[in-house]
């Protein structure tokens, strides 16, 4: 995935005291120089909490031998973290100012950790497996950037085998390459032609080491400076902005680092704010806990809305599992809620302090600092770290000395609904084996799965968070599976056939630029038959390959019911699912009255065997057909669209 700058990197390193430094080009404590540490944009870099360590090291030492863990990080190290653009989730790990490894997480096998030449060196000594030796004589092959061929491989650690993530090393045991095995240990000692291991660091690199160690405090405390400039800005655009609108002003508190940063910088300005929390029913226990902590600890008034009980698992029956494209929990579980609360208390509008910023998204990266908010009505936002990074946040946090999210020391680096289908599967992982919430919906998933007929790599990938795959993941899922994504999110069960039904879900959503209806039938529908009704709607239907969905002028329909609609407006976004739904009923449940084909003038619908057939070549897309239809108009409906 291609690395996004969504701003400067503020990282940088004093070799001399050992001391993670933000911006400054001289180290505070000693008056030294500082070098930048070189991270992949977007540079969100983060402490590496107990969690972290302890995972890093049990990786390494399961991949490299016992002991190497420790020989990686020393005890009370100071590492930081970078997580980096992946398929699904990759940190770089940093120590002593290098960029020293990768852990990523992959489809198939879990976290799996890749060395570079900082940490090989590190390791290398220790190593009683994972590695390869390689014969003195090509070595400077390999350090040229070439693979290493099996003619060059003298030993290797037995159990070695293709794919693995292995470590060059020579008679003496340092580290000459990183890389992954082409062969099996056995294959690359007895073959004479070859590649053994495809080499991915390999430049010589000095080693950089210090035994110098510190305590979170006092990189704090050699980082005050930055943090208090940072602070007093923040808290002279706060004290600006509230003068600036005659709106009353709230903080609003969602349990993460940033907006808590945002409500401590409130507290700064001298203000005691009224909090708002927008309980999803879809938060973690601990963050509805420490959401209440916090505003009891700190004397605040909390204005909490919560979600109605059953708007998520209630609305599950009729849409299904929500998809990264296909949010429609974002309007039950949190607009609606949001939209409810400021109506009901400040009903003529509120200015509200948002802990966004723009180094997390594209999207954000490109939002004004003070904005109206488009899907509430009434709410204009205000970001007084919008130009920070998340390691200024965590050492602010630290400098306050406050409590945070207990998630975050479990290995979460962001804070949200506990299935958010935006969600990592790395997330997941964790999630599943430190949450008393998530068994919920992993039940719901294997019922879904199974009532449906689906296979169980549908779960497994998390194929559920996509209505449509990207091919990235497409790829991904092929290579660990050997199966096409079609074939394993193919429904080979469905609903009885019977009357549709349809519900909508519609609105500005924080998940979607602009206007967008998701809506859901009660049942599949047979999407070959409707492409061809679905000319009406636009000059061209595009429809997938694999007779998975189709779509025509930001419409899209899936073959198991589910529908998105976007458009810059309301209306238009409305009358796409009007239009679309008229043409599915005349598709799907035809009483063969001849009405529509009595109004088409070109005989692109015509009456055949008792019931209407489209014939699109012939339809001009005039919409006389539209219109009086018995099907349609003597429906069973949840909801009128």
């Amino acid at each position: 995935m291609a690395a996004i700058r969504l701003g400067k990197n503020h990282l940088r390193w004093c070799d001399e005291c050992n001391l993670p430094v933000l911006e400054m080009n001289s180290c505070p404590c000693c008056g030294k120089g500082t070098h930048e540490v070189e991270v992949t944009p977007p540079g969100e870099v983060r402490p590496a909490f107990g969690h972290d360590i302890d995972m890093i090291r049990g990786l390494v030492d399961t991949q490299f031998g016992e002991g190497c863990g420790y020989a990686l990080i020393s005890e009370g190290q100071i590492v930081l973290l970078n997580k980096a653009p992946s398929l699904d989730r990759m940190d770089e790990i940093i120590i002593d100012g290098k960029t020293a490894a990768t852990i990523r997480f992959d489809l198939a096998k879990g976290w799996i950790f890749l060395n570079r030449m900082q940490s090989a060196m590190r390791i290398s000594k220790k190593m009683t497996k994972g590695y390869v030796v390689i014969d003195d004589a090509a070595i400077p092959f390999v350090k040229e950037s070439k693979n290493l061929m099996a003619p060059g491989v003298i030993d290797a650690s037995p159990e070695v085998k293709d794919g693995d993530e292995i470590v060059i090393v020579d008679k003496d045991r340092n580290a000459i390459a990183t890389g992954t095995a082409r062969m099996s240990a056995a294959d690359m000692i007895a073959s004479d032609h070859g590649m053994a291991v495809r080499t991915k660091w390999y430049k010589d690199e000095q080693l950089m080491f210090s035994d110098k160690k510190h305590t979170w405090d006092e990189v704090v405390k050699a980082n005050e400076q930055v943090i208090i400039k940072r602070r007093n800005e923040a808290v002279e655009f706060i004290k600006k902005t509230i003068e600036q609108y005659d709106k009353p002003a709230i903080v609003s508190f969602s349990g993460g680092k940033d907006s808590l940063c945002t409500l401590l910088l409130t507290m700064d300005a001298g203000l005691k704010l009224p909090v708002l929390f927008v309980n999803t029913g879809l938060e973690f226990n601990e963050t509805v806990e420490h959401v209440h902590d916090v505003c009891t600890r700190h004397d605040l008034q909390l204005i909490e809305e919560t979600a109605p009980t059953d708007a998520f698992f209630g609305n599950l029956v009729q849409f299904g599992p929500p998809a990264k494209d296909y949010r429609w929990c974002c309007k039950t579980n949190k607009l609606g809620p949001t939209v409810g609360a400021i109506n009901k208390n400040f009903p003529d509008g509120v200015l509200s302090f948002i802990g966004q910023r723009k180094y997390e998204s594209e999207a954000r990266h490109n939002k004004p600092r003070i904005w109206v908010n488009p899907w509430t009505p009434g709410q204009t936002g205000a970001s007084p770290i919008q130009s920070w990074n998340s390691i200024h946040v965590w050492f602010y946090l630290f400098y306050k000395k406050e409590p945070f999210n207990v998630w975050y020391t479990r290995g979460l680096d962001r804070i949200g609904c506990f299935l958010c289908p935006a969600s990592d599967l790395a997330e997941f992982d964790i999630v599943a084996g430190n949450s008393d919430r998530y068994p919920q919906w992993n039940e719901y998933l294997d019922k879904y799965m199974n009532e449906r007929g689906l296979p169980e790599e549908w779960k497994k990938y998390g194929l559920w968070r996509w209505k449509r795959a990207p091919q990235s993941i497409k790829e991904e899922v092929q290579r660990v599976s050997g199966k096409d994504v079609s074939e394993l999110t193919k429904q080979t069960k469905s609903p009885e056939k019977g009357p549709l039904n349809i519900k909508v879900q519609e609105g500005y959503s924080p998940c979607v630029i602009g206007y967008s209806i998701e809506a859901a039938l009660s049942r599949p529908i047979d999407l070959d038959r409707l492409v061809g009704f679905m000319q009406p709607l636009g000059r061209t239907v595009e429809k997938d390959p694999e007779g998975q969905w189709a779509s025509v002028d930001n419409i899209t329909i899936y073959r198991e019911g589910a529908i998105i609609s976007k458009a810059n407006v309301e209306n238009d976004a409305r009358q796409k699912i009007e239009r679309l739904f008229e043409l599915i009923i005349r598709s799907e449940q035809c009483v063969g009255c001849g009405l529509c084909a009595a109004r088409c003038g070109m005989e692109a619908l015509r009456i055949e065997n008792g019931r209407v057939e489209m014939y699109p070549d012939e339809c001009i897309r005039c919409g006389d057909c539209f219109g009086p239809c018995p099907a349609l108009n003597f429906r069973n409906i949840d909801e009128d669209i």
